[in-house]
């Protein structure tokens, strides 16, 4: 099958300046293309992976993809989607965002047939009067304020730096098309304008019969009609230091029935073959979630490798049985990272005392009850003796106390020397 053609399939071609001649290129040969993203903080979140999904069904298929890393248009910032000025970020800063997502996009793509190159490596050699005669001339102000971007701010206002962002993107497209054969640029649905000028410059200065091209994703909604990718808890990023593989894993398991073959075709390496035996099973067996957990298999293992997968099906195993005693203290960090939390001594305590003074019970007379209903577990093993005596340190290198109140409700107490 032709990469536009399944592309398409899989919901993921939303917009293409010339969809036909797109097909016959990448039929022809081994394309370049590339796709941005500007540092402005220092990991992707699973909203990036939309289009770079994208890019990695390209590079399957034999073609050349280029990551662009702005560290040029970073500075300058990116009024797409947004209802107001973003806070510019020092240079030092973005130096070091550059430098945090040039490995994410490593461990992504790997090293072969794969380049990454950073805009500020070109743009920042240019001077103010370099910009203004060479392509400042080139850009019609009529059209620039027609673009969709430019247009949703005119009545809130944009600054002229955020208004240029156009020009410089486009002088990134010519510049990749010169150096690296790129041939194609890669987008959300709201660069499309940013795209098209760099179309325009291009065939502006290379000739209209110059053969690039433009091609964005559609705006990922759930079927409840929210934004994909956001949760209660904030952003889901690739870094596993701000998502620990297992919440990123939990994030994928628990999708929407309604969700998940849409996500399995977009999110996933899998067979029409193999999406179609998981959509039948959402049908026919919704309760066993076998497309989620094979969604969630495979994203987390393209994310962050097969260990990482298997060590959050260990924590989900373990977690769903109680016998938390089984986790190692890095599993426990990662397996409590959003339950509630409480800071406590490494002294020993009787149980009860230990209970209230954590303002894990509310008073003694409900903590002398729970415990001898034998509704308390101190990690993971089930305390009924009021005059037992807490350890802190007793397990989990003395870092951490796993308290669990009934069935569901667990408290992580941090241990402090």
């Amino acid at each position: 099958m032709n990469i536009i053609d399944e592309l398409k399939w899989r919901g993921a071609l939303n917009q293409a300046t010339d969809e036909e001649g797109l097909r016959e290129l990448t039929e022809e040969k081994k394309i370049a293309l590339y796709c941005g993203t500007d540092p402005s903080g220092d990991s992707l979140h699973i909203g990036h992976l939309i289009p770079f999904m994208m890019l990695k069904r390209f590079q399957l298929a034999g073609h050349k993809p280029v990551i662009l890393i702005g560290g040029g248009t970073g500075a300058i910032g990116d009024p797409s989607g947004r209802k107001t000025e973003r806070d510019l970020e020092t240079m030092s800063k973005l130096e070091q965002n550059v430098q945090s997502l040039t490995k994410q996009m490593i461990r992504l793509f790997g090293t072969e047939n794969f380049t990454i190159a950073n805009n500020y490596d070109w743009l920042s050699k240019f001077t103010m009067i370099d910009f203004l005669r060479d392509y400042g001339k080139l850009f019609n102000l009529n059209t620039m304020l027609n673009k969709e971007v430019v247009a949703s701010r005119l009545d809130a206002g944009i600054s002229f730096t955020e208004f240029t962002y156009q020009i410089l993107q486009a002088i990134d497209f010519l510049h990749l098309y010169r150096h690296n054969d790129v041939q194609l640029q890669i987008g959300g649905s709201d660069q499309w304008g940013n795209i098209t000028s760099g179309i325009d410059l291009i065939h502006k200065v290379e000739g209209s019969d110059t053969k690039v091209f433009g091609l964005t994703i559609p705006l990922m909604l759930k079927a409840d009609g929210t934004k994909f990718g956001k949760t209660a808890g904030g952003a889901v990023w690739l870094d596993p230091e701000k998502t620990s593989p297992y919440e990123f894993y939990q994030f994928w398991l628990n999708q929407d029935d309604r969700d998940v073959v849409k996500y399995l075709k977009y999110f996933t390496f899998l067979s029409q073959e193999e999406i179609a035996g998981l959509e039948e099973k959402v049908q026919t067996e919704p309760w066993k979630r076998e497309a989620q957990r094979r969604l969630a298999q495979e994203v987390t293992t393209f994310v962050h490798g097969q260990a990482a997968t298997d060590q959050a099906e260990k924590i989900s195993a373990i977690l769903f049985s109680g016998d938390i005693q089984d986790l190692t203290t890095a599993e426990v960090e990662q397996a409590f990272a959003g339950t509630p939390s409480v800071e406590v001594s490494a002294e020993p305590a009787n149980i009860v005392d230990w209970l209230v003074d954590t303002k894990i019970e509310p008073s003694k007379r409900q903590a002398r009850e729970d415990v001898k209903n034998g509704a308390i577990r101190v990690n993971g093993e089930k305390v009924t003796d009021l005059e037992a005596t807490l350890d802190p340190t007793a397990k989990f290198d003395g870092k951490y106390v796993v308290i669990r109140r009934g069935k569901k409700n667990y408290t992580l107490a941090k241990v402090h020397a």
